[in-house]
């Protein structure tokens, strides 16, 4: 039996999605309509398709009878995320050689990283960049040659971006291919505390990037459940990657059967012409719902308060931070991952890993089981995991390929309940995420990470027009009281929302001395901002004229998790006439301001998913 609350959240957002929705499968039905383009393209057309292919290949485009599948790659070799999908295009076209079809590497998208550019001008590229890769995608697929696509992305932007891209070519079926986490460095609590010593200038700067890189220290994603294992939790509870495929690590035998398993899964549903299941069938109003129930009972990152708004208007579905919050009164929360515990996801994969969460929260009712997913109908196939078949290889050419890959059920127990918990015995009976309202606007607050005794703060405001504003002032012993801090002026339309995670440390220093303090702010935090209590994504920003821009030093401000409140203790009257006294914001001129200027002037809120696009009713 599905829970009321989660019936109840699905019927208003299909009830609210009629008309973008029906524009959006109208768009994907008359495209389904078209016959195969290739047989149609002109032999100018056609020779500039194939003019570098292989003479096999050649011959295989020439016929127009297999299917040709399209790469878009994020690949870079300076990100450890994404260095290991250098190997990926050549291994699915050997597997699809193996089936006489062919494979192109139709384009790519940039991949920035948000830990490099933390602090720099380049995190006000951050954000944009999401957009920056949707389109990306849409160009390279726009050459409309191809009968399949994958989708080979990691981090922060770069998923949320591919999909949204990809969904314009939704009458395609499309998978993600997962590229892994490296395997785990030192303690994620240890991490934290020398970047708290750093911060208080107890260790040195060597010490800092020993640290550092004993953590960051090989090819694959970040440990840590931040954005971008975060993306790869969604893009599994959504059925766009092969079951239990999100978290094998980078340049192991099960990754590359994993990736070759997924080549043949859509080459035989290609040429079955039956089986599969095209990208929008797949992204529904229900699909959505279980993406945000996954992010909610895992405590995900805060950035898909904002990506999943976009990812859903992209398939003319809408969901609002009010549905996130009324799910997150009933989903229970079953993981206890970094930063929301001391566990990695190499530990949260080893305690059960993604089946065991979605059999637990299928089975307690949290999730819609009458979906479409990559590989069929339901949810069974992804309360299982893979294994190797070690007595079986793919045979490409005249050399063995990977280990084929077999699926097995999941655990009927957890093995780590420190990590990963049932249904039953949950860390807490309400989601990681929080809506919090009142008279400063509309915020996002991850709670899973805050201890209760901290998730309720009073205190008077600290106001900054940056991070490093408030990094200067704690150098300087100015911060040694019980404060929030309002970080102002940080917003997409102010400077790209840039991600303020170099607040982390000092803020959670301040609190482990013992002071009441908090975050309140138009920017973002990182996905794995932590401890500290923070109201972010605040709507309207300070730029629009927010109640944020009104904020005088020393106002009373409560941040109330448990109740969803955020109060300026101001009156109206006071309100008013600041109003009239508000001067224009300051003006920051760094990379993102030069290159996205038209971007920021018609930008949504972040509660609308910070985006430049939407189905139009």
């Amino acid at each position: 039996m599905l829970h009321p609350r989660i019936q109840e959240v699905t019927e208003r957002v299909i009830e609210r999605s009629k008309a973008t929705r029906q524009a959006y499968l109208a768009r994907i039905q008359q495209a389904k309509k078209q016959t195969r383009v290739r047989a149609g393209l002109g032999c100018g057309n056609l020779a500039h398709v194939m003019a570098a292919c292989s003479s096999s290949d050649k011959a295989r485009l020439k016929e127009d009878e297999q299917p040709n599948l399209a790469i878009i790659n994020s690949y870079n070799d300076m990100l450890s995320a994404h260095e290991p999908y250098k190997e990926y295009p050549d291994l699915i076209k050997a597997v699809a050689n193996k089936f006489d079809a062919t494979a192109q590497v139709a384009g790519g998208v940039p991949a920035m990283c948000d830990g490099v550019t933390q602090g720099r001008d380049g995190m006000e590229l951050s954000l944009f960049s999401r957009d920056v890769i949707a389109m990306s995608t849409a160009v390279a697929l726009s050459h409309d040659v191809f009968d399949g696509v994958f989708c080979l992305g990691v981090c922060d932007k770069i998923v949320p971006g591919l999909l949204i891209g990809a969904l314009s070519f939704g009458h395609l079926p499309i998978f993600f291919l997962p590229a892994g986490p490296m395997q785990s460095g030192i303690p994620n609590k240890e991490k934290a505390r020398i970047r708290q010593k750093f911060a208080q200038g107890l260790v040195s700067r060597d010490e800092l990037l020993e640290a550092e890189s004993a953590s960051y220290h090989s090819a694959g994603t970040c440990t840590f459940y931040g954005t971008a294992n975060s993306n790869q939790m969604l893009m599994e509870i959504m059925g766009l990657h092969l079951p239990g495929s999100s978290f094998i690590n980078p340049y192991t035998e099960l990754r590359d059967g994993l990736t070759a398993s997924a080549v043949e899964t859509m080459l035989a549903q290609l040429l079955d012409g039956k089986s599969g299941n095209v990208l929008a069938d797949i992204v529904s109003e229900k699909t959505v719902i279980n993406g945000l129930v996954g992010l909610l009972s895992t405590g995900g990152s805060t950035n898909h308060a904002i990506h999943l708004v976009a990812m859903a208007k992209a398939a003319g579905v809408q969901i609002t931070w009010k549905d996130m919050a009324d799910l997150s009164e009933v989903v229970p929360l079953l993981t206890r991952i970094y930063p929301n515990g001391h566990a990695d996801v190499n530990h949260f994969q080893a305690a059960g890993g993604m089946g065991f969460l979605m059999r637990e929260l299928r089975d307690g009712g949290f999730l819609h089981n009458d979906v479409k997913t990559i590989v069929g109908e339901g949810l069974d196939a992804y309360t299982m995991e893979p294994l190797l078949d070690i007595n079986s290889n793919v045979i490409i050419s005249d050399n063995q390929g990977p280990a084929k890959v077999k699926w097995v059920p999941v655990p009927e127990n957890s093995l780590d309940e420190e990590v990963l918990r049932p249904v039953a015995n949950p860390f807490n009976k309400q989601g990681g995420l929080q809506l919090l309202s009142g008279n400063l606007g509309k915020a996002v607050i991850k709670v899973s990470a805050v201890q209760e005794q901290h998730q309720t703060v009073t205190a008077p405001a600290k106001v900054f027009s940056s991070q490093g504003e408030l990094q200067e002032a704690f150098a300087a012993g100015k911060l040694n009281q019980d404060f929030i801090a309002v970080i102002k002026e940080q917003g997409p339309k102010a400077k790209g929302m840039p991600e303020l995670h170099k607040l982390t440390p000092v803020m959670a220093t301040l609190q482990d001395q013992g002071f009441k303090v908090a975050i309140v702010t138009d920017g973002r935090m990182s996905g794995a901002s932590g401890k500290v209590p923070a109201a972010i994504h605040l709507a309207p920003e300070a730029v629009e004229g927010g109640a944020i821009a009104k904020v005088h030093e020393g106002d009373l401000i409560t941040l109330n998790a448990p109740k969803g409140e955020l109060v300026l203790h101001v009156s109206d009257e006071e309100m008013a006439q600041r109003e009239l006294q508000l001067s224009p914001q300051s003006q920051t001129f760094g990379t993102g301001r030069e290159l996205f200027s038209g971007f920021r002037h018609i930008v949504s809120s972040a509660d609308q998913g910070a985006c430049s696009f939407g189905i139009e009713e």
